[in-house]
């Protein structure tokens, strides 16, 4: 039996939450994925159930992902904040490290800077909302102001596996050679399905939220000098989403806080290297005491 074989569903902040659990010992982690077609079994997978074997893990999909369903209203960053001091609550987790992908480092890297009594260690693997601008800032923004555009490409997405196939081979280091790749495909393929049955949009209001016409609304750049929980910053040498001069800056203004790249990974680190991952992480954890 893994981690993902067995489940409990919370409620939390009023809706639905799907959390996942492994390891009777050592200190709390909990597991945050990213945004748009990812799961916690999906994007954990594999760093889960070798991070168990010397710690308590906690992986839950966030709202509007895998078994969260349905989430009603606005979903932003202040939202899942919020949301995510109820969680530990939920979970009886007065203190965790925090390990977050994409939209989820960025999210713990903000609770982090909100409520740094509850973080024990913050590992932040190629974290959004780290830089005042994006490539196409203005053309992106007005994509995401375009009425229905979102649900568009939900339908589009959710109608061709393929095309979701196409899209995850790319991204992929090793490409069509990358482990379990048909169960990775396949987890995309439902939850892009998944979002179409809801009517859900392509893109998290976390995302959508973030972005203004000429710069970002959410840069958590300039709040980077006052966080005060250990730190690891973690990016794929060949991540094509997180620039390596925005992980250098937040690296910098982050006190005491280190920078790792893995080499001949992308975006998402725990597919392309996940035992590299888990041995960052496992590294980084082992000084850190958690009451």
């Amino acid at each position: 039996m893994t981690i993902f074989d067995t489940w409990t569903d919370l409620t939390v902040s009023g809706g639905p939450v799907r959390a996942y659990r492994a390891g009777d010992t050592g200190p709390p982690v909990l597991l945050l994925h990213g945004a748009m077609l990812d799961t916690g079994r999906g994007v954990w997978r594999r760093v889960a159930p070798a991070l168990a074997t010397a710690h308590r893990v906690h992986v839950v999909d966030l709202p509007r992902h895998g078994g969260s369903r349905p989430w009603h209203g606005v979903l932003d960053d202040a939202f899942l904040r919020r949301f995510l001091d109820d969680l530990l609550d939920a979970l009886e987790l007065p203190r965790v490290a925090l390990v977050g992908l994409s939209m989820g480092g960025g999210l713990a890297t903000g609770y982090a800077l909100d409520r740094p009594e509850r973080v024990s260690g913050l590992v932040a693997v190629a974290p959004g909302g780290i830089g005042a601008r994006r490539r196409a800032q203005l053309l992106t923004w007005l994509y995401l102001r375009t009425p229905g555009a979102l649900r568009l490409t939900t339908r589009y997405l959710a109608r061709r596996p393929a095309l979701v196939r196409r899209s995850l081979v790319t991204s992929l280091v090793a490409g069509e050679d990358t482990p379990d790749l048909d169960d990775i495909v396949r987890l995309a393929v439902e939850e892009a399905q998944a979002k179409e049955r809801h009517g859900e949009p392509a893109l998290d209001d976390w995302q959508t939220r973030a972005y203004g016409p000429l710069a970002m609304r959410l840069d958590l750049l300039p709040d980077l000098p006052r966080l005060t929980v250990p730190t690891l910053w973690v990016r794929g040498d060949r991540d094509t989403l997180v620039g390596a001069a925005e992980m250098a800056a937040a690296a910098a203004a982050a006190p005491g806080s280190r920078l790792v790249t893995v080499r001949d990974a992308g975006h998402i680190v725990g597919y392309d290297q996940p035992d590299e991952l888990v041995r960052l992480v496992t590294e980084f954890l082992a000084p850190l005491r958690t009451p």
